[in-house]
């Protein structure tokens, strides 16, 4: 009965990864709204009752498919704000490292790119879309930011919740005008030099 019970959870895992897979081809590759559970269905090779069995929704299968991304991004990822050290240490060497992680993750990670795109483009006509990135992905880190800006005393922050969500947003910035936008051509700018401005606006060297 038991090895009953866990051959049919393997087979309902390895069913929920083809249909995210499939999603993630589909949300990719038309949008969020041209995007049908029957088109899910046929690039994950099942059936749209097993889509809808296992995803109560089309917004619930992309909340599930942000969700996956954001967990395999933190767990692959050199920026893994998250993982035990990568917050520890002297401030300007470790808003330096996290800076230029998170511009060589996005420099990689030309999905994770388009699906920014994919949530930006279509959260005016569906809402709905931002709030799995923001719960998996955007909050996590600056929740773990503003708790390491909080404990450097020595910074004399007067708001690390605000420090870090400069500190991020800038580098969201980056990422969207130069890479997703394309002005890197008519409008570059070397990132050590705006991450050594970013972090010096934070973390000043003493004078």
């Amino acid at each position: 009965m038991n090895f009953s019970n866990r051959s049919e959870r393997k087979k309902s895992a390895v069913k929920s990864a083809a249909i995210l897979q499939g999603a993630k081809q589909e949300f990719l590759a038309n949008g969020y709204a041209a995007t049908s559970m029957d088109r899910v269905a046929a690039a994950a090779g099942v059936s749209k009752a097993t889509v809808y069995s296992h995803f109560q929704d089309k917004t619930g299968l992309f909340s599930a498919l942000i969700q996956q991304m954001a967990e395999e991004k933190f767990r692959s990822s050199s920026f893994d704000i998250r993982r035990e050290n990568a917050l520890s240490g002297e401030p300007r060497k470790v808003l330096t490292h996290l800076a230029k992680d998170f511009l060589d993750e996005a420099a990689c990670d030309s999905q994770f790119c388009e699906f920014m795109r994919l949530i930006i483009g279509e959260s005016g006509r569906f809402p709905e879309l931002s709030e799995p990135y923001i719960q998996n992905v955007a909050k996590p880190i600056l929740d773990e930011l503003t708790r390491y800006l909080s404990s450097c005393s020595e910074l004399g922050l007067s708001d690390p919740t605000a420090s870090a969500r400069m500190f991020v947003g800038t580098l969201v910035y980056f990422v969207m005008l130069q890479r997703m936008l394309g002005a890197a051509a008519t409008m570059p700018i070397e990132s050590d030099r705006m991450i050594k401005t970013l972090v010096d606006s934070i973390a000043p060297l003493p004078s």
